[in-house]
């Protein structure tokens, strides 16, 4: 009896689906772009824009706006949606202030944000940082407005008052997502953390705009959106971002849903009757996305 025919069969990887016109974010180039990489590189420095992979990379680059991230490259914690390198940090560089802002300076840069990983190890040791990096920013580029992307500091008031001490233009911690979501997507963060630090820091520095942003597509609802714009806005924060969220790789939370440019545009009519000086939502949207324009809009509604 002869065997019977063998038919081989060829797996063939699925093309990913094409993104929506409205995600699609021009590559990256230009003069001030590879300027200031080229100067990263050299003092040794890390921008959230590359290591957290974000679309606007290019247009805020060369629009003389950039996001350091401080205390090193590697995270505790571990999120399911960022891209941000996870590990064992290296000791806290006291002299990065100090490269941050002759960077700043060096590029003439008009808006600075400076954010950081999560270093639960040395939550004071950060702040110190942070604070020590805004001090520095100001000496050498006077002009340069600065904005610092905190963490949560796992609830410590000392650490909040060091960084608001060094007198920041704005002061940022984001909400990321709904308060359902929290264990999956924020591990070691709480929501009513982040509430409680942004109501804290108008508390102890009333003249000081703060802001927050959020992540849509990761499961939630639209009423749990507005839900927490409303709890948002009842603590009194001045700017508010919303934007898409999009799986940095297949080894982090999947997209649940892609939200067309109108429901940003919904997001945004209801959360600007909440309170909020300037609220920034569509589907590129980062936290330091058009950064320069939410401070100056924050100034003309006289905050």
């Amino acid at each position: 009896m002869s065997a019977p025919d063998l038919i081989q069969i060829q797996t063939v990887a699925a093309k990913p689906a094409p993104k929506p016109r409205w995600l699609r974010a021009k590559a990256p180039m230009g003069e001030e772009y590879h300027a200031l990489k080229k100067l990263a590189r050299g003092l040794d420095l890390h921008t959230v824009c590359e290591s957290a992979q974000c679309p606007n990379i290019g247009e805020c680059w060369n629009h003389k706006t950039a996001t350091f991230m401080l205390l090193g490259n590697l995270c505790t914690r571990r999120c399911g949606f960022c891209a941000v390198p996870k590990g064992r940090p290296l000791p806290i560089d006291r002299d990065e202030p100090r490269r941050v802002a002759e960077a700043v300076a060096s590029l003439g840069l008009k808006f600075a944000v400076v954010t950081s990983v999560d270093r639960d190890d040395d939550n004071l040791g950060g702040a110190e940082i942070f604070a020590e990096t805004i001090r520095e920013i100001r000496r050498l580029q006077p002009e340069c407005s600065v904005e610092v992307l905190i963490p949560d500091f796992q609830g410590r008031e000392d650490c909040l008052r060091t960084v608001l001490d060094a007198r920041p233009d704005i002061l940022n911690h984001n909400t990321e997502t709904v308060p359902r979501l929290y264990r999956v997507a924020r591990s070691g963060a709480r929501y009513q953390r982040t509430l409680d630090l942004l109501e804290k820091a108008k508390q102890i520095s009333p003249t000081t705009v703060t802001k927050t942003g959020i992540m849509a597509g990761l499961g939630e609802t639209m009423d749990e959106l507005v839900e927490v714009c409303r709890d948002l806005g009842q603590r009194r924060v001045d700017i508010l971002t919303i934007g898409q969220y999009l799986a940095p790789s297949r080894n982090h939370l999947p997209v649940k849903r892609m939200y067309p440019p109108e429901d940003f545009a919904y997001l945004k009519e209801q959360a600007m009757t909440m309170g909020f000086k300037h609220v920034e939502s569509g589907p590129l949207v980062r936290s330091s996305y058009h950064a320069h324009e939410q401070a100056e809009s924050t100034k003309s509604a006289g905050v």
